[in-house]
């Protein structure tokens, strides 16, 4: 009997037992792996890794020796060795807005089709918070910060941006701006935008078209890049089509249903005629719709109703909506595709500008006479 087996049989099985315990206490490591199959560090680590030739025996030992420990990859050591791809993270102010959403799917669908982890941050429109996603998406080495939504492209938004571009570049990281405003050139930034102003043009101008003399623009927050993108596209078509601005006519709020629905209220309490309504959002027109409704007037035999973005719910409107499509998803795809795709030191894709489609369903009707 040797030393470490002196003492009688309950107290060898008490300290075996003891022993037991605290292997289940931590996690498996890659040397845990190794001595149950047999091989060294370094052919459980190529095997895993899948970039050195191993051979099916042994690939085989070592599988079933993580399967039968439980063994999990520190994947964040592996992002600071530099060895895995880093995740694509999105930076959201609000992630329960359709709109948002389908962005989102657009980064996860992208970034999964390249085998890369995604990650969705929200910051409830609280700067310092986004602060901090960036600086922790920073530290965990992501390949890309994507920040979406439209913003207040002032002096102080620049700044930030800014600073975030160059810290992530610094860290080989990307900031890739996501339906928000350019930043100065030299900034290493990508933006992916649509044209607002060209969607609100076709929405007013289909209108007009129609023969409606007065529409009734229920506009986003002033001061707002893409509200103002589709404020200025509705005086464009005014303009085109030889019609007066009537300032009475142009208001403006948040995107939100009930933003709709007061505004349409105030609207007709206050006498102002008109024959149709643009509202710079599909929640919008929705409160549009049910203040409309509650008044006694019908869409769109009474009043024609047009929106922006083309959410789900739009074609199942009663009637089905006419609005400008934005290619949210598209938007995502493109996002995670420039910054993973991008050439270093080459401009050529730091600002992308996607097209909007005017989708026309029921609830639109020629202006009577």
């Amino acid at each position: 009997m040797t030393d470490k087996e002196e003492g009688p049989p309950s107290s060898r099985g008490a300290r075996k037992a003891k022993r037991s315990s605290r292997s289940t206490d931590r996690p498996s490591t890659i040397r845990d792996v190794a001595a149950k199959a047999g091989v060294s560090v370094a052919t459980v680590s190529r095997t895993l890794a899948g970039n050195y030739p191993v051979s099916a025996q042994t690939r085989e030992r070592v599988m079933a020796a993580v399967d039968s420990l439980h063994y999990v990859v520190n994947v964040h050591a592996k992002a600071l060795s530099g060895r895995v791809a880093g995740p694509v993270a999105l930076v959201i102010k609000d992630i329960t807005g359709p709109s948002l959403a389908h962005v989102a799917a657009g980064v996860e669908q992208e970034a999964g089709s390249r085998g890369r982890l995604s990650l969705v941050c929200s910051t409830k429109g609280d700067t310092q918070r986004e602060d901090d996603l960036v600086q922790l998406m920073r530290e965990q080495h992501a390949a890309a910060v994507i920040l979406v939504g439209g913003t207040v492209p002032d002096d102080a938004y620049h700044r930030r941006m800014a600073s975030y571009a160059k810290a992530l570049d610094s860290a080989g990281s990307r900031l890739v701006l996501c339906g928000r405003p350019p930043l100065p050139e030299g900034v290493p930034a990508t933006v992916v935008d649509y044209d607002n102003r060209g969607g609100a043009f076709q929405a007013t101008a289909h209108l007009l078209t129609a023969g409606h003399r007065r529409v009734l623009f229920l506009g986003g927050a002033p001061g707002f890049s893409s509200a103002e993108e589709r404020h200025l596209g509705y005086r464009d078509a005014l303009r085109a089509h030889g019609m007066p601005y009537d300032e009475e006519l142009d208001t403006t709020g948040d995107y939100s249903r009930k933003s709709g629905y007061l505004r349409i209220r105030d609207a007709l309490r206050a006498g102002a005629e008109f024959t149709a309504v643009f509202a710079g959002s599909d929640m919008v027109a929705l409160g549009a719709l049910a203040a409309l409704r509650e008044a006694g007037l019908r869409v769109p035999r009474d009043v024609s109703l047009v929106g922006f973005d083309d959410v789900p719910f739009a074609t199942d409107l009663t009637p089905p909506l006419t609005t400008v499509r934005v290619p949210y998803e598209e938007l995502g795809r493109t996002s995670v595709r420039l910054a993973l795709e991008r050439d270093v030191g080459s401009a050529s894709d730091d600002h992308v500008v996607l097209s909007t489609q005017l989708v026309i369903r029921d609830s639109v009707r020629p202006a009577r006479a």
